[in-house]
């Protein structure tokens, strides 16, 4: 049987949370760089509890002005501590709320960077075993980041996108290009279908890319999100694609 996680950025502000979290199964939380904060943390630890879905740590570069987006230098040691801060501030409220931090995803730019840097990646990935080496490393499929998770002895999960198109080498289409997104609702769904089932995507130049897809990113801030997800949500189950985080072992 086929199985996938579904994952979605949390905690932002985006106002869809309660409404997105019984569509998911893991969650992605922000904690105090790119977003939020104490409050906003334990809100989105509180709601992903209520409803089952794995809690993950989504740290980000401090730059709220461009939500963590904007890439920007950073040595290994300041992206370390600037994981490790981020982190332990969340793990601190899943702990007082009586839940274990499953996952770790890095975001936007810092994601990006780790993505493609190996010294960065190597300094995400130690910052999370250091934090706890039970933790699931999400970085996208194929890339350093992953690579460095596994280096370092963790689990990792290779991460796909819904909505976002791909370049002939696995990477995905810089935001700043007219054709990194993927508009069309039933386009979104197609790809992550073949993703799931056949291991591949087209990519903008029209050929076929191996991929592997253990969770799909569903992302949280459009006006359509919510419908969204609970459609592709629907389309998985529909072919009898189990939906389950990779933090969570499967029940006997």
């Amino acid at each position: 049987m086929h199985r996938i996680d579904l994952n979605c950025d949390l905690g932002e502000g985006a106002g869809h949370d309660a409404e997105l979290m019984p569509l998911i199964t893991s969650a992605n939380i922000a904690c105090g760089g790119h977003a939020g904060d104490g409050q906003t943390m334990r809100t989105a630890v509180e709601l992903a509890l209520k409803h089952g879905v794995a809690i993950g740590a989504h740290p980000g570069l401090n730059d709220r002005g461009h939500f963590g987006r904007r890439e920007a230098p950073i040595a290994p040691a300041e992206a370390r501590a600037l994981v490790l801060a981020q982190i332990r501030a969340l793990q601190l409220i899943v702990q007082s709320c009586n839940g274990r931090l499953v996952h770790v995803k890095p975001h936007g730019a810092l994601y990006n960077m780790a993505g493609r840097d190996a010294a960065l990646a190597r300094a995400v990935a130690e910052a999370v075993r250091e934090v706890d080496p039970r933790l699931v490393l999400f970085g996208l499929a194929g890339s350093q980041l992953l690579s460095a998770g596994r280096a370092c002895g963790l689990r990792v999960a290779s991460e796909v996108f819904a909505d976002r198109t791909y370049q002939p080498d696995g990477s995905l289409t810089p935001r700043a290009r007219p054709d990194a997104l993927i508009h069309d609702e039933d386009a979104a769904v197609a790809q992550v279908l073949r993703m799931v089932r056949e291991g591949r995507v087209r990519a903008v130049d029209g050929t076929d890319v191996p991929i592997q897809a253990d969770t799909v990113c569903v992302h949280g801030d459009g006006p359509h999100a919510v419908a969204f997800a609970r459609r592709l949500a629907q389309a998985l189950g529909q072919l009898g694609i189990e939906l389950r985080s990779p933090g969570v072992p499967r029940p006997a």
